[in-house]
């Protein structure tokens, strides 16, 4: 009876156990299946999203509708917009803000370039007067005159006489014989009937030769340019420096001159001599200190105080040693970090009298760096000045400056045409002189 009793209650319990499970079924799986139908929680993220891309557009403002139509409704967006205007105009044909200023950097250096920092008169009197030498009976113009002053006929072995002549005043082979071309042609053509015209075809030629785009005297790219100057030791560097300082002090423009060269104490010595003489700052790190840390250091030193244009000296690099020359390009990526776009100029000083060993030097450095330009100093120490010639046309490297005497002035924007007609002209130099 009581087995029968204990059945009966355990199946009462499973009935009710059943009941109550199935009843739990019944009222989740509508609410499942609302839940699946509706979607609210994951309706409830698209907002935030909608307004994250909303605020990228007004951020970068890279067109002009957006910007119009959000900015009546609050007062804080004007300013911003006013603010954020030369950008959107500057960008205004790009994607992204990313692209544009790459491509902008494309399109302006495809452009013009920048205006010269300063540019002198011409004086074609003052440059023979430094090139007087070059001149000289026993000059590369004074042979020249010899030449064709005696012969009133045009003589067939005039071409290699010539020859002789460009050869055995640094002017180089490959110079050499792009300047003969244009006269054996002429000749060939009897079109150079005299030797007036074989004159003027060797003039006109040398002034092709050194007309390369590019040359002339320091461009202005904004406040402050970064120059940095580069050559063998005894070049004649931080001179150049000095006579440039010299020059744009006078024009009141604010200089940073940099020591850059930080194993000789002379060379900062020196720097901090021409920095004394013509009134500008003289940033100097610790003797032996990473050249590049200083030079890092200076362009921002030379930013946060105004600085027009700053001059980098650096040590004098022998261009046969790569590791020295590893160092120099370090120099020049370390002033890109510091300043955009820096150094705006690399400029080789290279040493006039040398002849053919500063054609090596160009060579050399313009492989390593990216030179903008050449400067050839103590010009009026060599009686030979085909040099000019031979750097020019055979690297493809434009001459800024050359230097023919000790005074500041003495360094002078080469221009192609005025240094020909110095050189190469057939001016009465008695009659300039007085």
């Amino acid at each position: 009876m009581s087995n029968t009793i204990l059945i009966i209650a355990l199946l009462v319990v499973a009935v009710v156990i059943f009941a109550v499970v199935a009843a739990r079924r019944g009222k989740a799986t509508p609410q499942l299946g609302a839940d699946d139908d509706l979607k609210l929680p994951k309706a409830q993220p698209s907002p935030p999203k909608r307004a994250k891309r909303e605020k990228k557009p007004a951020a970068a403002k890279p067109k002009e509708k957006k910007p119009a139509a959000e900015g009546p409704p609050s007062a804080p967006e004007p300013p911003e917009d006013d603010d954020e205007v030369p950008v959107s105009e500057g960008e205004e044909e790009q994607p992204s803000s990313a692209p544009p200023s790459d491509e902008a950097d494309d399109e302006a250096a495809a452009g013009p370039p920048p205006a010269p920092i300063s540019r002198r008169k011409a004086d074609v009197a003052g440059l023979r007067r430094g090139l007087k030498k070059v001149r000289q009976a026993g000059g590369f113009f004074g042979r020249l005159k010899e030449l064709f002053a005696g012969k009133k006929e045009l003589d067939p072995s005039i071409v290699e006489e010539i020859e002789e002549i460009l050869l055995t005043s640094d002017v180089g082979v490959k110079t050499t014989e792009a300047l003969l071309e244009a006269i054996r042609e002429g000749l060939d053509r009897n079109e150079l009937d005299d030797t007036d015209m074989v004159w003027d075809a060797l003039r006109e030629r040398a002034s092709e030769l050194l007309d390369i785009s590019g040359g002339g005297p320091l461009r202005n790219y904004g406040s402050p340019t970064v120059v940095l100057l580069v050559g063998v030791n005894g070049t004649g560097k931080t001179t150049t420096i000095g006579k440039l300082a010299t020059r744009f002090a006078t024009e009141d423009r604010q200089v940073l001159l940099v020591a850059g060269d930080t194993f000789r104490a002379a060379a900062v010595a020196q720097l901090k001599a021409w920095g004394k003489r013509v009134g500008c700052e003289v940033f100097a790190g610790k003797d032996g200190a990473d050249p590049a840390s200083v030079v890092f250091d200076a362009i921002e030193h030379g930013t946060e105080t105004g600085a027009d244009i700053i001059l980098v000296d650096t040590a004098g690099r022998l261009h046969t040693k790569a590791n020295l020359m590893d160092e120099l390009k370090k120099v020049a990526r370390t002033a890109g970090k510091a300043l955009k776009g820096a150094p705006h100029e690399t400029l080789l000083v290279v040493d006039g009298t040398t002849g053919q060993n500063a054609v090596q030097q160009a060579e050399m450095f313009s492989e390593a760096m990216d030179l903008s330009g050449i400067v050839l100093c103590k010009l009026d120490g060599t009686a030979k000045g085909g040099v000019v010639l031979a750097i020019a046309a055979e690297q493809d490297l434009p001459v800024r400056y050359i230097g023919v005497g000790e005074r500041p002035q003495d360094l002078r924007d080469f221009d192609a045409e005025e240094f020909v007609e110095a050189m190469l002209g057939q001016g009465d130099d008695a009659a300039e002189a007085a």
